[in-house]
C-alpha cells in the first residue's frame, strides 16, 4: 500500500485483491455512516447491511490500511489482562459480559469466514502462550485457573509438551487455548469488506472525513470530494484515528510492533517448528510472536518500529533471536519486513464512547484487534438496528480522556525496544 513494502509486507503480497472501490464524489444520504474500513468498521457494515440498513463506509486510505492489515494474525480470545481483572475494572455485569463475548469471539470470526467463503488461510489449532522461566509459568498457571473456572478449553502444558508443540526447549511451559487460531489478517478484512458490499453496503476508499456537522436530525460528513448525510455514525478508526474525532487517538499510546517473514521453508524445517500450526507468543515484557503462513513462511515479530536505525537493529536482532530459538534456521534471512502501531489504553481494556448525538465508537484493542474488532462491530450494528440497548453492551459508556505523557511514553517504547534489541535482550 502506498508503495511502501514496510507497511503491510507479506500480507499485501499474499492477500487476494481487495473489492473494487472508489473515492466518494457527490452527495448521498444513508441510515448509518461507518468511518473506517478495518475489522470493526467492516464487521459493523456487514451486520448493518444484513439487517436492512442503508450503509456508507468512508475509509481515509484503503481497506485494512491500519492495524487490520499489519498485525500478526493471531485470533485470540479475551484480552491481555487477566480474566478476573475485567470484573474488578468494569464491574461484575460488564466484566463478565465482556469475558463471555471475547471468549466466544474467535468462533464468531471463524463462522464469518466459513459463511462468506473468505479465503484467509484459517488455522483453527489454537494458540500457545509460551512461558519464559518460572515467573512466566506462574503467570500462565494463574491465567489457566481463571479461564478454566469459566469453562474455557485451555490447558497448561509442561516443558516437554511445549517443546513438542513449539519445536524448541526454550520455554518452561505454554498455555494452549483451543478456542483460538490464526488467519491472514489483510485477506480477512478484505473478505469482510466484500461480504458487506455484497450485502448492500456502499464502501468508499481514499475518502477521509475532513469535517462533521450535527444538523439536528442527521450528520453531514464532508470528504474532499463528497458529502454523506447520515442519521447515525459509527467511528471505527481506533489507533489510526486522525482528523475527525481525534480523541479516539489521544486516549491511546502507540506501541510499535514489527513482523518479519522468512522465505518458504522446506518440508523438513516446517515439520520441526509448530508442527500443528498453532500461533505462538511469549510472556516477556518485550514479547516475541511467531506463526506460519499457508506457504510455509515463519512470521516472527516483536516490539519496535522498522524506521531509521530501528530497521537494521530489529532485523539483526530477529535473525539472532530466531536462530537461538530454532538453530536449524541459522543463516535463513527474511523475505518480508513490515510494522504498524498497537493502540494501548491506560488500563489495557477497550472503550465504548458516545462521541456526539448518535455517534458511537469502540476502540482500544491493545493488540487484540481481530476477534474483538469483529464482535464489537457486530455489537455496534445491533445497537444501531435496535436489537439491543446501551444497557446490554459489553462495556459501559465512558468519556474519551487524553492519556498522560503520551508522546513521552511512545518515544520510550520506540527507543526502549531498540536499546533492548541492540543489546540482544535475553530470550
Amino acid at each position: 500500500m502506498k508503495n511502501d513494502a514496510r507497511s503491510h509486507g507479506l500480507w499485501e503480497a499474499s492477500a487476494p485483491p481487495p473489492p473494487r472501490t472508489s473515492a466518494l464524489t457527490g452527495e448521498l444520504s444513508v441510515d448509518v455512516a461507518v468511518i473506517g474500513a478495518g475489522f470493526t468498521g467492516c464487521s459493523a457494515a456487514l451486520h448493518l447491511a444484513e439487517g436492512g440498513a442503508d450503509i456508507a463506509v468512508l475509509e481515509a486510505e484503503e481497506i485494512g490500511f491500519g492495524g487490520s492489515g499489519r498485525n500478526v494474525g493471531l485470533v485470540n480470545a479475551g484480552m491481555w489482562v487477566m480474566p478476573d481483572d475485567l470484573p474488578a475494572a468494569l464491574g461484575e455485569t460488564h466484566g463478565e459480559r465482556l469475558l463471555r463475548l471475547l471468549g466466544d469471539a474467535p468462533r464468531a470470526v471463524f463462522e464469518l469466514v466459513e459463511r462468506h467463503g473468505i479465503a484467509c488461510e484459517v488455522e483453527r489449532q489454537g494458540t500457545l502462550h509460551c512461558a519464559v522461566g518460572t515467573k512466566g509459568l506462574a503467570e500462565l498457571r494463574e491465567r489457566e485457573r481463571q479461564w478454566r473456572a469459566r469453562g474455557a478449553p485451555v490447558r497448561l502444558l509442561d516443558a516437554r509438551e511445549t517443546a513438542a508443540k513449539v519445536g524448541t526447549s526454550a520455554y518452561a511451559g505454554a498455555l494452549w487455548d483451543e478456542r483460538a487460531g490464526t488467519i491472514q489478517p489483510l485477506a480477512y478484512v478484505r473478505g469482510l469488506a466484500q461480504a458487506a458490499i455484497t450485502a448492500g453496503a456502499r464502501m468508499f476508499t481514499s475518502s477521509p472525513v475532513v469535517s462533521a456537522a450535527d444538523e439536528g436530525r442527521e450528520w453531514r460528513l464532508h470528504t474532499p470530494n463528497g458529502v454523506v448525510r447520515a442519521r447515525r455514525v459509527v467511528v471505527a478508526t481506533d489507533a489510526y484515528a486522525k482528523g475527525i474525532w481525534p480523541e479516539v487517538r489521544r486516549e491511546q499510546v502507540h506501541l510499535p510492533y514489527f513482523n518479519m517473514a522468512t522465505p518458504p521453508l522446506d518440508e523438513a524445517l516446517r515439520r520441526s517448528i509448530l508442527p500443528e500450526r498453532q500461533g505462538a507468543w511469549d510472556t516477556r515484557e518485550i514479547l516475541s510472536s511467531f506463526r506460519f503462513d499457508r506457504q510455509g513462511r515463519l512470521v516472527f515479530g516483536s516490539v519496535g518500529a522498522l524506521r531509521g536505525p530501528g530497521h537494521a537493529i530489529h532485523r539483526d536482532w530477529g535473525q539472532r533471536a530466531l536462530a537461538k530459538l530454532f538453530p536449524q534456521l541459522r543463516g535463513i534471512g527474511f523475505e518480508y519486513l513490515w510494522y504498524g502501531q498497537i493502540g494501548m489504553t491506560e488500563n489495557s481494556l477497550p472503550r465504548f464512547h458516545k462521541l456526539g448525538r448518535d455517534v458511537i465508537s469502540f476502540s482500544g484493542y491493545n493488540g487484540r484487534g481481530i476477534a474483538p474488532g469483529t464482535v464489537f462491530g457486530r455489537c455496534l450494528a445491533d445497537l444501531m438496528l435496535g436489537r439491543i440497548g446501551e444497557a446490554d453492551l459489553p462495556l459501559p459508556v465512558t468519556p474519551a480522556e487524553d492519556v498522560r505523557h503520551r508522546a513521552l511514553r511512545e518515544t520510550y517504547y520506540d527507543v526502549g525496544a531498540q536499546v533492548a534489541h541492540l543489546a540482544g535482550a535475553r530470550l
